[in-house]
């Protein structure tokens, strides 16, 4: 059996040596600089103010607590409602 294509197949397993290795070249030795954009600096502000802010508003759950206790704290069936269906 003769296969014509020898060579062409003898061309896909042909690996080439190395060449030569080019010397990195040297580059003038300059600070590193950083610059923040107005959108991150804005950013950060609102994350600061956000941070700031208490997760519980201690005078409203104080209102509601009093308001509670003392009986006078009802809710209307159909906001309830209303509320179950937004969601």
């Amino acid at each position: 059996m003769r296969i014509d294509a020898y060579n062409a197949v003898g061309k896909i397993y042909d690996v080439k040596k190395p060449g030569k290795v080019n010397s990195a070249k040297k580059t003038s030795a300059g600070k590193d600089t950083v610059e923040i954009s107005d959108t991150a600096r804005t950013f950060q502000a609102v994350k600061a103010a956000v941070a700031a802010t208490p997760d519980v508003r201690a005078d409203r759950v104080a209102s509601l607590k009093a308001a509670y206790e003392s009986g006078t704290y009802s809710v209307s069936s159909y906001d309830i409602a209303s509320k179950l269906v937004e969601e």
